[in-house]
């Protein structure tokens, strides 16, 4: 087991309840901040190599895209973090916590944009560079992370 995940696992099924947004944001802000910030950049990390960003924000999970960003900062990537943010820059201000209303801006443009996979296509191999490399890569730096904040 990875030195981060021993903090996000306890905090696991107190935060997976994605369907209510405030309930969420709520439960979330409660949380410890150094479990907060790894939960988000292990769901963001975990659902984009999975099925790219367009998963991330298709999914329920999308929720936490700006939470995501801050972390990835937090542990010390600051370059994947500037990634993420450039995607959360394609949603309209105030983003969108609403899984809904994200799944409306997707369709929309994939429906003007046929010829086109998504939006983030070419940010997805950016972030996978990065993410790997970066301060030894994601585990790397979460681990490193939690056990600064353990000590």
């Amino acid at each position: 087991m990875t030195t981060y995940w021993q903090l996000v696992e306890p905090v696991w099924d107190s935060l997976v309840q994605w369907d209510d947004v405030s309930a969420f944001r709520s439960t979330f802000n409660e949380t410890e901040p150094t479990a907060r910030a790894l939960f988000a950049a292990h769901w963001l990390y975990s659902e984009v190599f999975n099925g790219g960003f367009h998963q991330f924000y298709w999914n329920t999970t999308g929720i936490l895209a700006p939470e995501a960003a801050d972390a990835f900062e937090t542990i010390g990537m600051p370059r994947t973090a500037q990634i993420i943010r450039r995607t959360i820059s394609w949603f309209p201000s105030p983003y969108p916590r609403d899984r809904h209303t994200r799944i409306l801006l997707l369709d929309g443009f994939e429906d003007t944009h046929p010829e086109q996979r998504d939006p983030f296509y070419a940010l997805d191999d950016e972030f996978y560079d990065v993410v790997e490399a970066e301060s030894g890569g994601f585990v790397s730096a979460a681990d490193e992370y939690a056990s600064r904040r353990r000590s």
